[in-house]
């Protein structure tokens, strides 16, 4: 076949599909997000969104057990959602081939942390494969299932985002087919509780029959250099891409196959050398082991920094202490752009409205509204991880602070939020929150969940209620607000703080991206320069279109003049925010027609 330019998230997902994987699961999590929306494209294969990682996990290992090819993608903190099932699931093997894909972040470009999942593999005593490119990311997800099918294991495959997100030129096959393999009921083997002392030793008798596949896997192998170094470099993934291009001259021990390691192979190579450097990105995870076995003569994290990416110049600097190239980007001066919500977002409507409430605590969590702890708005005061909104608020309330409520968006609660919701009005609790409902995964992309209505293909499915699903779980007090319009959402949440017993107010708006949104005719506003008393609450918003105007106001002698708005029509969406929070009512749609139409 013509080879073909593909992300490494494209890649994965031709890999994943060339492998006869026939169900998928997965979460969006940046970077891996792309993979499960490129295999949706592909015949043959069930690929969906699950409400969560470990719901996925589950699914996907269902799917195994029961006897077909499962496959499930997440980012690096996704897969701390799904540890339970990943450490267990070990114990029992699994009957057809499972393959877990993680992508890490070094550097958190759109992450709440650095966190190197290699460990992962090492916890839960499962072979670990790291390809460098995008040819590789392709090639190393059918080697995943073999490897899974001939040690009844799952596998984990680790990728990072400049892998993910970076194009090459890609060799496609074709797709295998395998047979569905029988279900034997076993419950020794199934039902893995009772019998976890019982398959902890043959657990470890697969690791070792692992170690002596890692000596010969394909994936491990030394690669030659020019000749003119008297050391050597082990190094794996795409770091080995970095190393090799600022490193011509020494030779390679490049590692694929991550855990376990090859051991008597690493010993060889390290035996060539006075000195052999082991260059990794993140965490000495390759070093420890190796020292761990009494090499001495490697050089890793007391030379190549832990935190961020472990960048080409980084490298050579490091061994050759050579200058870093120089940045071009500093010859044109670029004007800084702090991180924003996108015009016309109803997540502005909604940090609007709860900043006319004096004295309230705002527990945060993760999605694009996670910037309404920027400014202007400085609304979100803590923020750490998917769903821990309703629970940190619940934690505050206990700790006496009782003007606290917590905001969550729609896919995230649907993630995360319902258990700890459920738990506040299990105990008693008073826990206000809001509910941030755009009708999609706004953060990763627009992708659909349980409470849109569409599956990945688009196609129509059952939709969750956000009212009934909080009355069933004992939520008494439930209101809807419009978004867009802040005295609605101010007034509901005035009246959720005061109600005795959990509260939910749902902040509805769609987000401004997803495609039916996109297609609406846009109306953009505009401002009567000589109606506008410089007020200053449009500005508050924090919209992109609203600019200060070279005209000002001056409401006496006494007071210095203030400037105007102005709206900017080649960028405004028409959300109506502007018009909504306007005192004198000077901003119009330019067709002149009444605002909320």
């Amino acid at each position: 076949m013509t080879k073909q330019l593909m992300s490494g998230d494209q890649a994965l997902a031709r890999g994943v599909w060339e492998a006869g994987v026939v169900f998928a699961a997965s979460y969006p999590g940046t970077p891996a997000t792309e993979i499960l929306e490129s295999l949706a494209h592909y015949p043959d294969v069930h690929a969906q969104w699950s409400v969560n990682e470990k719901v996925a996990f589950d699914e996907a290992m269902g799917a195994a057990i029961a006897g077909v090819r499962a496959f499930v993608s997440v980012k690096h903190v996704g897969l701390n959602v799904a540890a339970d099932s990943f450490m267990v699931f070990p114990y029992g093997g699994t009957n057809a081939g499972f393959v877990v894909l993680s992508a890490d972040d070094p550097g958190t470009h759109s992450s709440q942390n650095e966190q190197d999942n290699r460990y992962f593999a090492k916890f839960a005593k499962v072979p670990l494969l790291e390809p460098s490119d995008t040819q590789e990311a392709k090639d190393f997800i059918p080697l995943a299932y073999q490897i899974s099918d001939l040690f009844a294991t799952p596998v984990l495959v680790r990728v990072t985002m400049r892998l993910a997100h970076t194009k090459g030129l890609v060799e496609p096959g074709a797709r295998v087919t395998f047979p569905k393999k029988p279900f034997v009921k076993d419950n020794l083997k199934w039902v893995v509780p009772p019998f976890a002392k019982a398959h902890r030793g043959p657990l470890e008798n697969k690791l070792r029959a692992l170690e002596q596949y890692a000596e010969e896997c394909p994936a491990n192998y030394v690669e030659k250099g020019t000749g003119n170094a008297d050391y050597g470099v082990i190094t794996s993934g795409v770091v080995y891409q970095y190393a090799r291009e600022v490193l011509p001259d020494p030779d390679f021990l490049k590692l694929g196959m991550t855990f376990p390691l090859p051991k008597q192979k690493i010993l060889d190579f390290c035996a060539r050398y006075d000195q052999v450097y082991v260059v990794e990105e993140s965490e000495p995870f390759l070093e420890e082991q190796i020292k761990y076995w009494g090499v001495r003569n490697v050089v890793g994290k007391e030379r190549f920094t832990n935190v961020g990416e472990l960048l080409p110049e980084i490298i050579a600097q490091q061994i050759h202490g050579t200058v870093a190239p120089t940045d071009f980007s500093k010859e044109i001066p670029t004007p800084a752009r702090p991180p924003m919500l996108c015009i016309g977002c109803p997540h502005r409507g909604t940090f609007t409205s709860l900043n006319r409430i004096p004295g309230i605590t705002v527990t945060g969590d993760i999605g694009c509204y996670t910037l309404g702890g920027l400014p202007p708005y400085n609304t979100m005061n803590t923020s750490f991880e998917m769903g821990g909104s309703i629970g940190h608020a619940y934690g505050f309330e206990r700790a006496g602070e009782q003007k606290t409520l917590a905001v969550i968006g729609d896919s995230t609660f649907l993630h995360g939020g319902i258990q700890p919701l459920m738990d506040a009005v299990y105990n008693g609790g008073k826990t206000t929150v809001v509910i941030m409902d755009n009708r999609t995964t706004g953060m990763t992309g627009q992708e659909d969940h349980a409470g849109t209505g569409k599956d990945i293909h688009g196609q129509p499915t059952k939709k969750v209620d956000y009212e009934t699903l909080c009355r069933a779980i004992g939520v008494e007090f439930v209101k809807h607000a419009n978004a867009f319009r802040p005295e609605e959402v101010t007034a509901a949440v005035r009246e959720a703080i005061k109600f005795d017993g959990p509260a939910v107010v749902i902040s509805e708006g769609p987000c401004v991206l997803i495609p039916e949104e996109k297609a609406k005719p846009k109306v953009a506003f505009t401002v009567i320069a000589e109606e506008c008393i410089a007020c200053g609450l449009c500005f508050h918003t924090g919209c992109p279109a609203i600019l200060t105007s070279p005209e000002t106001y001056r409401a006496s002698a006494s007071q210095k003049p203030r400037p105007k708005a102005l709206i900017d029509p080649n960028i405004c969406v028409g959300c109506t925010l502007c018009a909504a929070v306007c005192p004198p009512e000077c901003i119009v749609r330019v067709d002149g027609k009444p605002w909320g139409a």
